[in-house]
């Protein structure tokens, strides 16, 4: 007997807001415990999204355009969440809980893709200005949409149908917005689809393309997708997916003094790099697998010599190549290929 009742009355299936802690002390939680608890575990969430979205870092460098636009989905699909929350009583914590979890993931996103973003735009190392005044824009826009939300609250939002209504609206307006706004910003890194299309480009027209000039080609949707012109190069897989041990000798011994190694496949090449390569050896890697893929198509077989010759034609083409992607403004001290696999020789 517990406080006057059976103790297996205690076990039904109906009593589904006690814990362990409640059978050994005889004390049931008050409406304002459980509800306090339920808050917590609410906000909890939050936490979570944000812990698990701190581990994409890298990923977030190498296409910081993209995650930008998954951030404000993430934060209008949480605010969603929250705002059919009441709709399901029975499942309010669960709703709540998800849509903090996606804000969570989304306030972390947006954080981090802000510096790479702003960085393409300083000019003599004025990104500390760049920010004073992106904090100073995002401050007096919040100011205006938070007016416009209460007015909207007053009068058409002020039942939920008008929330279904006026929210998927306004969302879709402000994904819209975002994507216009990612596709006409320049990012002045290498990572693989930039270095793609670059090298795309200069095998067509024998220019180099600039970061403006490139910024409405890249797709901030599919950003792994392979370009024929650029010799269907993917990076970053794991070394022993790409490469079979027997082979890798082999293939380290055809250009033993680079930091990469080009792994022929079926519809794509493998290239790994070096875990202390740069984005120089990146270009040159694939400058040299974007050759090979126009001269097999020369011979239409693959040749045991086309891939010394495509070398040897990246060496005389690579000076020039490199002293005009720096000119356009292209960083190439570094490669971001965000969570890729490479290797130590």
């Amino acid at each position: 007997m517990i406080q006057g009742r059976p103790f297996t009355e205690w076990l039904t299936p109906s009593s589904t807001n006690f814990s362990l802690l409640d059978i050994r002390t005889g004390l049931r939680p008050t409406p304002a415990q459980a509800t306090a608890v339920s808050w917590i575990l609410k906000d909890g969430m939050q936490h979570v999204g944000k812990l698990i979205c701190s581990n994409l870092g890298a990923r977030m460098d190498s296409e910081p355009k993209s995650w930008r636009i998954l951030a404000d989905v993430l934060y209008d699909l949480g605010t969603g969440l929250e705002v059919l929350s009441p709709l399901c009583p029975h499942l309010f914590l669960e709703m709540a809980g998800l849509g903090n979890f996606a804000k969570g993931m989304a306030v972390v996103a947006a954080r981090a893709t802000r510096l790479p973003i702003y960085s393409s735009f300083a000019k003599e190392g004025n990104l500390s200005d760049l920010f004073a005044k992106g904090e100073a824009i995002s401050t007096l826009f919040n100011v205006v949409g938070l007016g416009a939300g209460i007015q909207l609250a007053s009068t058409i939002c002020s039942s939920m149908q008008g929330k279904l209504v006026v929210g998927p609206l306004l969302s879709i307006i402000h994904v819209y917005c975002v994507v216009e706004e990612m596709r006409a910003t320049p990012i002045n890194t290498l990572n693989p689809q930039r270095t793609a299309l670059i090298v795309a480009d200069f095998l067509k027209t024998g220019k180099i393309s600039s970061p403006a000039d490139l910024r409405y080609q890249e797709d901030l949707l599919f950003t792994g997708r392979l370009i024929e012109d650029a010799g269907n190069v993917k990076v970053g897989r794991a070394l022993h997916k790409a490469v079979k041990p027997s082979k890798l000798l082999e293939l380290k011994q055809i250009f033993p003094e680079e930091k990469f190694i080009l792994s022929r496949e079926i519809k794509w090449v493998d290239m790994i790099l070096e875990h202390d390569a740069t984005a120089e050896d990146a270009l040159r890697g694939w400058l040299v697998a974007a050759y090979a893929a126009h001269m097999e198509k020369s011979f239409r077989e693959p040749n045991a010599s086309i891939l010394q010759e495509a070398y040897d034609k990246m060496n005389n083409a690579f000076s020039p190549f490199l002293s005009e992607l720096q000119a356009k403004g292209w960083h190439t001290d570094r490669f971001l290929d965000g969570t890729g696999s490479r290797f130590a020789w």
